[in-house]
């Protein structure tokens, strides 16, 4: 066994379209192999996007507008209720959109506004389309949930002299109490959270996106060159699989198991 820590789940979030605003959850159930329920199921696609609503199936993120090249997308908050599958989406506290993310006419109304707010430009014509079953449109292929320590992001602000919001790095579990940077040995240990399992897969590179300021949705900072010249890395948290079936929620506890 690993020394325990006091470690607890600071924050729970999805990310129901790809480069929108957060969802926040109190709880979640986590199923072997998934990510977090409606996690990145659905992207907004742009003309020259591969994805094809009649055969989905994992794309890069370069097929969808992300906030590494479309920093506009920050200035948009949402909200999403699970049950009806309704996305509201908001400007400065407003709402400016709503529509069903599972009915056609439900995405025309999301769409309208968005090719409407992001304006003409080489990313062309828009659409809302969705992950294949089972799957979602995360950065990697494979269904895994992010891992961000909120102390490791605390050491960042150290290098980098200004504050660094968490919310940069867009991850699923926020955890406090750990050290800085222990995430990055956790890459084939298991770690309890809450009733689940998980086990670490591989630290994340980061890009672009974290460039962007959640609050302002402005670049202020090159976040993949400030990794790079204060730590000799670009890496900020960790990937992990569900091996094991449970329940997490906002304040639980989080421990490696080794």
């Amino acid at each position: 066994m690993v020394p325990a820590m006091s470690i607890t789940l600071a924050a729970v979030s999805r990310y129901p379209v790809k480069g929108l605003a957060p969802d926040t959850m109190a709880h979640a159930l986590l199923a072997v192999d998934e990510g977090l329920p409606f996690d990145r199921r659905w992207a907004i696609a742009h003309a020259t996007s591969a994805a094809d609503p009649g055969n989905p199936v994992w794309l890069p993120k370069a097929n969808f507008l992300n906030l590494a090249k479309d920093e506009k997308l920050a200035q948009l908050g949402a909200s999403f209720d699970e049950a009806t599958r309704m996305l509201t989406l908001l400007r400065k506290g407003k709402q400016v959109a709503r529509g069903r993310l599972d009915d056609m006419t439900g995405r025309a109304l999301l769409v309208q506004f968005l090719s409407a707010f992001m304006g003409d430009g080489p990313r062309g014509r828009l659409r809302i389309v969705e992950a294949p079953a089972e799957a979602s449109f995360t950065d990697v292929e494979p269904n895994w949930l992010s891992i961000i320590n909120l102390a490791s992001v605390t050491d960042i602000e150290r290098v980098a002299r200004q504050p660094i919001q968490p919310q940069r790095f867009r991850g699923n579990l926020l955890i406090d109490g750990a050290d800085p940077w222990v995430e990055r040995d956790w890459v084939g240990k298991r770690i309890r959270v809450g009733n689940a399992v998980v086990e670490g897969m591989q630290i994340i590179g980061r890009c672009a996106a974290t460039e962007v300021n959640p609050e302002t949705a402005e670049r202020d900072i090159n976040l993949p060159l400030t990794l790079r010249r204060g730590y000799g890395h670009y890496h900020c948290g960790l990937y992990v699989r569900v091996v094991e079936p449970g329940e997490i929620a906002q304040g639980g506890s989080l421990e490696v198991l080794g």
